[in-house]
C-alpha cells in the first residue's frame, strides 16, 4: 500500500488554470463534471482543495452561497489514493469556514460521505430522488391546458429569479444568471394573461441532459417542462426531484425514467430545509442544493 506524508499537500482555493486537473480529478472517481460546470461553480462560488508536490490535484470540496442565508457544498472528491489522509474533511471545513456562522448549508451526500458530515454537525433533514433514462417516451396524454411555454428571453430573467427564490427557499440571482448563460434551453411558461407562472432548465454535459431546475405551479406544467426539454435530445436524461412529488415522480417512471438513488440532504445551522412552496419539481443539480 502506497502512504504519503499529509505535510507535503497544500490546501489551496482553485482558480480557471485549475479546471483540467479538477475534471480529471472528477473523471477518477466517475463523475462527470465538464468545464462548464466547474465554470459555473467557480463564477457562484468556491472550490478548495489539495495539490501534492507535484502539482497534481488530489482533493475538492466546493461552496455556492446564495443570497440570503443559504449555501449549499457539494464536488466534495478525493483521489483514491490519497483516502484516509482526512483531505475531503479538511476541504469540507475550508468551505465551512469560507462563509458567515450563521448561513444554513446544505449539503445532498452520497452514502460513502454521510458518516464524515455527520460528524462535522450535519444533520439528515430530507432526501432527493434521482431519476435517469435512456431512452425518453412523451406521455401522449399531455396538454397545454391554456399555457404557453417559450424561450426566455433576457429581460424575463428577474421574474424567474423571483420564482425561484420563492420554490428554492433563498435567492440565487448570481448563480442562475450564470446557469442560464451554460443552458441548452431555458424555457419559460405563461398563462393566458402573458404571465410568467414557471420555468425549465436544462444542461448539456458529457454524459446526461440534465433537466433542471423546474418550476411550475403543478404536476400537469411540470411534467410539460420536462416534455419540452427532453423532445428530440438522443442520449441519457438526468433529473433529480424534490420529496413530496410523487405524482410527478410516477409521471417521469412513464416516460422511461428510473429511480436510481435516494440520497439524503443535510443540513448544517439549521434544523429543517429551507421554507419552500411545493412548486419545485427538479432541482439544478446535487451541488447547488
Amino acid at each position: 500500500m502506497v502512504t504519503y506524508d499529509k505535510t507535503l499537500l497544500e490546501l489551496v482555493q482553485f482558480d480557471e488554470s485549475d479546471v483540467p486537473g479538477l475534471i480529471d480529478l472528477s473523471a477518477s472517481v466517475g463523475w462527470d463534471y465538464d468545464e462548464y460546470e466547474i465554470g459555473t461553480i467557480m463564477s457562484s462560488g468556491k472550490i478548495f482543495g489539495h495539490k501534492n508536490s507535484e502539482g497534481e490535484i488530489v482533493s475538492s470540496a466546493a461552496i455556492v452561497p446564495y443570497d440570503t442565508s443559504l449555501a449549499s457544498i457539494g464536488m466534495v472528491i478525493v483521489n483514491g489514493e490519497y483516502r484516509g489522509l482526512g483531505l475531503g474533511k479538511e476541504a469540507t471545513q475550508t468551505c465551512i469556514n469560507s462563509v458567515s456562522s450563521d448561513i444554513s448549508i446544505m449539503l445532498i451526500a452520497t452514502e460513502d460521505g454521510k458518516h464524515l458530515y455527520e460528524k462535522m454537525g450535519f444533520i439528515t433533514v430530507d432526501q432527493v430522488h434521482k431519476f435517469m433514462c435512456d431512452n425518453y417516451t412523451a406521455n401522449k396524454h399531455l396538454t397545454n391546458r391554456g399555457v404557453n411555454i417559450e424561450n426566455i428571453n433576457e429581460r424575463e430573467i428577474n421574474k424567474i429569479i423571483n420564482l425561484d427564490k420563492t420554490a428554492f427557499g433563498d435567492k440565487r440571482h448570481n448563480f442562475l444568471k450564470h446557469r442560464i448563460n451554460q443552458s441548452e434551453q431555458c424555457l419559460v411558461v405563461k398563462d393566458n394573461k402573458g404571465n410568467i407562472i414557471g420555468f425549465g432548465i436544462s444542461i448539456l454535459g458529457p454524459i446526461n441532459l440534465i433537466i433542471g431546475p423546474i418550476v411550475a405551479p403543478d404536476t400537469q406544467t411540470a411534467a410539460l417542462i420536462l416534455d419540452r426539454l427532453a423532445f428530440g435530445h438522443q442520449g441519457k436524461l438526468r433529473i433529480d426531484v424534490p420529496s413530496g412529488n410523487e405524482t410527478f415522480m410516477l409521471s417521469l417512471v412513464q416516460s422511461g425514467f428510473t429511480k436510481v438513488s435516494n440520497p439524503p440532504i443535510m443540513m448544517l445551522n439549521s434544523t429543517k430545509m429551507p421554507t419552500r412552496n411545493n412548486k419545485l419539481f427538479g432541482i439544478a443539480a446535487q451541488i447547488f442544493g
